[in-house]
């Protein structure tokens, strides 16, 4: 049950599932996931490649192909009911509500539209606002994202913008309208570490300002761990642990978890040299019938149980939750906790 003293989540998902039909039969891209996002809140949903947090974000934002079938007991915005809202209802929430920064902004750009003409585009379709007004938004954001000579470039066209400036692109264009939600799909995949850093602290500091919401897709933790307020970690379509940002970091319970934070450099910890952690086997085949817990080719602590049905554990009181036969954990080391 809700706590009705807390503020209603800004997006509720529950039961999100995602079946796409192939080749050899239906592939279970993303299976029953659930989480929430407040107002002003950033939750971040890492995983490898191919666990399914693409797909999940453009679910969300009605994006997802039509042979593709989406379904959930709820998904809602704001009190908007996503999983049947018509074409014009999304059409509606899309650029202005809610928006996107995708992670391939050459395919994501038109080539055929300046980059003033698409960045305005937003703006003069959900606000009444002049032409001329519209162009001064898109070179004050493009200003706040790091790009110089910013009104020159709005009669540029997307080819003639390197990788980077092109990502910057679709960062200001997703905040033209001032979104109360914006996803974000690896958002700095094409920077360099220093624009990296000052775009991430950008984002962070303009959903302050607006009390805007984020989801950031990614599987950098080292981003994570700078941005986060709560974790999803996400494997083979499914969220195997969340919880807030301390909670995942410091007290990770599920081994995919705990076998992503041994890949990454600790400042303090990991010495100069050291070989850090790796997860052998590969991300297991999701098309057909898929049973048990999808991590077990991989996990050292496999045991018969996996195989079976994987229960939800909650290891305290707050919202850290976890998906693993064993009912505490596991340690660092394999050892079962009890």
């Amino acid at each position: 049950m809700p706590d009705p003293l807390l503020p209603e989540p800004l997006l509720t998902v529950r039961g999100l599932t995602i079946d796409i039909p192939v080749g050899g039969g239906t592939l279970h891209a993303v299976r029953g996931i659930d989480f929430d996002v407040n107002r002003g809140e950033t939750l971040c949903i890492v995983g490898e490649s191919g666990s399914g947090k693409s797909l999940t974000s453009l679910a969300l934002m009605g994006l997802l192909g039509g042979r593709i079938d989406r379904r959930a007991a709820r998904m809602e915005f704001d009190g908007i009911d996503l999983t049947g809202a018509n074409k014009r209802t999304m059409r509606a929430l899309r650029g202005d509500r809610m928006s996107m920064i995708f992670q391939e902004p050459m395919t994501s750009l038109n080539p055929a539209y300046s980059i003033g003409d698409q960045l305005t585009e937003a703006l003069l379709l959900h606000r009444d606002i002049s032409r001329d007004a519209a162009r001064a938004r898109a070179v004050e954001l493009l200003e706040k994202v790091g790009i110089t000579a910013a009104a020159s470039r709005l009669g540029q066209y997307p080819h003639q913008l390197s990788g980077g400036l092109r990502q910057r692109v679709m960062i200001a264009m997703a905040l033209m309208c001032e979104p109360e939600l914006i996803i974000a799909d690896e958002p700095t995949t094409a920077l360099d570490v220093t624009i990296q850093a000052q775009i991430l602290r950008l984002l962070v500091e303009l959903g302050r300002e607006m009390n805007m919401a984020m989801i950031l897709i990614t599987h950098d933790l080292g981003v994570v761990a700078r941005v986060a307020d709560k974790v999803a970690v996400m494997y083979a379509g499914e969220l195997v642990e969340t919880g807030s940002a301390d909670e995942v970091f410091n007290a990770p319970m599920h081994p995919y978890t705990r076998g992503l934070l041994r890949c990454i450099p600790q400042p303090g910890k990991t010495e100069r040299g050291a070989r850090l952690g790796t997860i052998p086997g590969i991300v297991p085949s999701l098309v057909g019938k898929v049973s048990g817990c999808p991590f077990r080719t991989r996990c050292d602590q496999v045991v018969d149980a996996c195989r079976q049905d994987v229960p939800h554990r909650h290891p305290g009181a707050g919202e850290h939750a976890f998906r693993c036969v064993h009912e505490n954990g596991l340690r660092a080391g394999g050892e079962v906790v009890t």
